[in-house]
């Protein structure tokens, strides 16, 4: 039987040229079969042979046997962004599978089960059409577990396709399930017997090969979640407060398995608390009051949670009280699409609850920074005695990066401008809200703190600087315009932005987040297609820094990319500059939920430059 269907111009363009470990695969299954481990084993395979790689889960929100996909993109230089265009599809899913090969550019690869008959559809691609359901009933005598083997029989057929080093498939089954006997040799015998049927059966008429090399040496693979979760207890969280939220929920999951091993004291009793709270709001009016306290506390949640949250987040800003928010954004507005990503909060967390409030945002643009700023949240709380935001989303959050393995911090824990006992027998006078250092931030004790002078009221209603109760005018403007000189304070202590610059480019750019992988991709596109040569900064936090003001002064068009519709950092900055600043100002967008990708930010920019 011939089970390969080879178009001649896509073979004959196909075998003009060999593309190593440079495209993009997608699997095409259904939400519940199993198909996520046989994906991980790829991925893995595909990393530990040296070349970069990532992942991305594209998953539907409610119920199983809907569409979901897959994407891995390997690069041997390094791109690890979602890839626009998809170079080989395994179309498994008889739903989607007629619409994901339309959808495909030509010379492109497909692997297909066979009675999908797919490969009438397009003359310009390739297929190689598999037998599924017999090559499983070969190695899987029990019918009800056909469906979760068949997706490693796939696995087997893609690596003999691309000549993976089979040896090495097989060793990330052995540890995926090295503590399941039974599954690790049923899923070793399904991928022996993809490469196999593929080896005797299929004859390559592709140019995709993946090839051994050494630029994932000493990497690891993580997700952005396990990151800040990490961070997190090397920060010091002592509470931890949530209601559980796609795509947040991993954040306090991978958190508690941490705690439960590094927490524990030698009498086997936790030195945490962790609490399923019955709302966001709850959620967060436990981390402000154990933030009193003088507990490090935090919640993670989403879009949705952090509409709940106003009221308290504002009593946080007004009353001066420290906790970190961990918010992996989704699309909205609502429901929206909870399992799609988004730079959706921004401008609700930067104002976040009624009247005159002002919000530290810390960006994290990697796993890296999701662990780091996921413990420097934490010090600015407490240095700041406010709410601080970690901005993730859900591309960064839920889905496998690589990274450089992340460095143990060292250096101490800043609890900030806290009053003992002994400083107050020192002091002559204790007021909770007078600027004393002219950092318009002011001094707190802690309950419990056996001295006189230490307590206070702590208030949401108007307050003086001795924190107490007034409805005096100049009372209240007196301490709206300290908060504001606060905020101002923060600008020198929240991380400063990172510049790529050449100092003769007159286009610069300005990115955040997640959007830095396809930005700096699309640099280069933009260089060697275009010959169109940027600068780029990288906001790291909000409030800017000066370095943010000075990059837009010296460029004449700054591209501000970002991924919501309504341009929201832009909004922020355009708040911030002089308005003479403001004009130079230009938008580049997407929200469409997927992540995203270089080639839409070259084109809109190419667009634009009127290229």
């Amino acid at each position: 039987m011939a089970s390969t269907d080879v178009v001649p111009q896509a073979t004959a363009a196909g075998v003009a040229h060999k593309v190593v470990n440079d495209f993009s695969i997608q699997v095409a299954t259904v939400n519940g079969s199993g198909s996520q481990s046989a994906n991980s084993v790829l991925l893995r395979s595909i990393f530990r042979m040296g070349i970069p790689v990532s992942g991305k889960n594209l998953f539907p929100s409610n119920i199983a046997g809907l569409p979901t996909w897959y994407t891995i993109r390997a690069s041997k230089d390094n791109y690890v962004a979602r890839k626009k265009e998809i170079d080989f599809l395994v179309a498994m899913n008889a739903e989607t599978a007629q619409e994901d090969v339309k959808g495909l550019h030509p010379g492109a690869v497909v692997v297909y089960d066979e009675p999908l008959k797919l490969s009438d559809l397009r003359k310009d691609l390739v297929f190689y059409a598999v037998p599924f359901d017999k090559i499983v009933a070969t190695v899987c005598p029990d019918a009800k577990l056909r469906k979760l083997v068949k997706n490693m029989i796939y696995v087997g057929i893609v690596g003999n396709l691309l000549r993976m080093d089979q040896k090495r498939v097989e060793a990330e089954v052995e540890q995926q399930f090295s503590k399941k006997a039974k599954a690790r040799d049923l899923n070793l015998n399904a991928i022996r017997a993809g490469y196999d049927w593929a080896a005797a059966n299929l004859t390559k008429s592709d140019p995709l090969y993946i090839e051994t090399a050494h630029q994932t040496e000493g990497k690891i693979i993580i997700d952005g979640n396990s990151a800040a979760a990490l961070g997190a207890l090397f920060a010091g969280v002592t509470v931890v407060t949530w209601y559980p939220i796609t795509p947040s929920s991993s954040v306090v999951e991978s958190l508690i398995g941490y705690l439960k091993k590094y927490r524990m004291t030698p009498e086997g009793k936790a030195t945490f608390a962790v609490i399923q709270a019955e709302d966001e709001l709850a959620a967060i009016g436990m981390v402000l009051g154990a933030g009193w306290a003088g507990a490090r506390a935090m919640t993670a949640t989403s879009g949705p949670g952090i509409s709940l949250m106003g009221e308290f987040v504002g009593l946080g800003y007004y009353a001066e009280l420290p906790g970190v928010i961990f918010d992996v954004q989704r699309v909205g507005p609502s429901t929206g699409l909870p399992t799609r990503t988004m730079q959706g909060d921004i401008l609700t967390c930067a104002t976040l609850s009624h009247g005159d409030t002002k919000h530290v945002l810390l960006l994290p643009a990697s796993v890296n920074e999701c662990f780091t700023m996921g413990t420097e949240a934490f010090d600015l709380a407490e240095r700041l005695q406010t709410p601080i935001f970690v901005m993730s989303d859900l591309d960064l959050g839920m889905n496998n990066w690589m990274s450089e393995p992340f460095t143990y911090p060292t250096k101490p824990m800043d609890r900030g401008k806290v009053l003992s006992a002994e400083d107050l027998a020192k002091v002559g006078e204790f007021a909770r809200y007078k600027d004393v250092d002219g950092d318009a931030i002011g001094y707190r004790t802690l309950p419990g703190t056996l001295h006189p002078k230490a307590a206070y009221f702590t208030r949401g209603t108007g307050h003086n600087e001795k924190a107490q109760y007034s409805e005096r005018p100049d009372d209240y403007q007196n301490n709206l315009e300290r908060l504001d000189r606060k905020f101002n304070t923060a600008r020198t202590l929240v991380p400063k932005p990172e510049i790529v610059a050449n100092g003769t480019s007159q286009i610069g750019i300005i990115a955040y987040g997640s959007t830095d992988f396809a930005l700096r991709e699309s640099r280069d596109q933009l260089s060697k297609e275009f010959k169109i040569t940027t600068d780029y900064l990288r906001l790291r936090a909000y409030p800017f820094t000066r370095e943010v003001h000075d990059f837009v002064a010296s460029h004449e068009r700054v591209y501000l990319v970002e991924q919501n519709r309504d341009a929201q950092m832009l909004s922020l900055l355009k708040l911030d500059l002089d308005p003479h600043q403001v004009t130079k100002l230009r938008s580049v967008r997407h929200f469409n939920g997927l992540p995203i990708d270089a080639r839409s930010i070259t084109d809109e920019i190419v667009s634009q430059e009127g290229k």
